[in-house]
């Protein structure tokens, strides 16, 4: 058998957007006149973790935050983001996991984000997407290092029982993409609208909408 595994949850619908949207929201919320542009957001998706990425801009100017509070306010302001908003799957990802399912393989959403966050992002697509056809989600809760470190699609593996050499996954960022390469998994880079400008090199290929007979032929390469 071979699993079909995405990466985050902006593989499945471009949240990308919505994320800065609420990153700046959560600082005003906090006083700060921080207001991250679309260049500037994207500059700093070269690596995972928000509140580490609040924490990494605040060192920048000299100032000293409460980045897990700031990002905790993001979160929440994100998840009512997603319950207000029409959010559609990205082009191609519901066909591949119908014919995921349809050719017996195994699913799985991989991401380092909050379970929170995959249970709204699921609720939004609810309509549009069967997110019970996953055999498994993986988020921040079952794994303690973030991406790019291997452990989220390590672990992942092993509860799938499955091999790294048959399986493919689908990631929109190059830390995403990182980590499914040191883990020893086939990587298809799905870019969002805020990281098509990064090195996705360590990818088998980089595609703008997803191909299933594609995925499928690659987790048989």
């Amino acid at each position: 058998m071979s699993a079909i595994l995405f990466g985050s949850i902006s593989t499945l619908a471009d949240t990308s957007e919505l994320q800065r949207r609420a990153f700046n929201e959560a600082f005003a919320s906090h006083g700060l006149d921080w207001d991250w542009s679309q260049d500037d957001y994207s500059a700093m998706l070269g690596s995972n973790g928000g509140a580490q990425r609040v924490a990494d801009y605040a060192a920048s100017r000299g100032q000293d935050v409460d980045s897990s509070a700031i990002h905790a306010t993001k979160s929440e302001i994100f998840r009512k983001l997603l319950n207000d908003e029409d959010v559609e799957p990205r082009p191609g990802v519901v066909r591949t996991m119908e014919r995921a399912k349809h050719e017996g393989y195994k699913l799985g959403l991989v991401t380092t984000t909050s379970t929170e966050n995959v249970s709204a992002l699921l609720a939004a697509l609810q309509r549009k997407l069967n997110a019970d056809a996953f055999d498994l989600v993986v988020d921040s809760s079952s794994v303690d290092q973030t991406k790019p470190d291997p452990a989220s699609y390590l672990f992942a593996l092993e509860e799938l029982g499955e091999d790294a050499s048959s399986a493919v996954a689908i990631e929109d960022n190059v830390g995403g993409v990182q980590a499914a390469a040191n883990a020893g998994v086939t990587c298809v880079a799905f870019p969002n609208q805020n990281t098509s400008g990064g090195d996705f090199s360590a990818a088998a290929e980089t595609v703008d909408a997803l191909d299933a007979d594609r995925i499928v032929e690659l987790t048989r390469a």
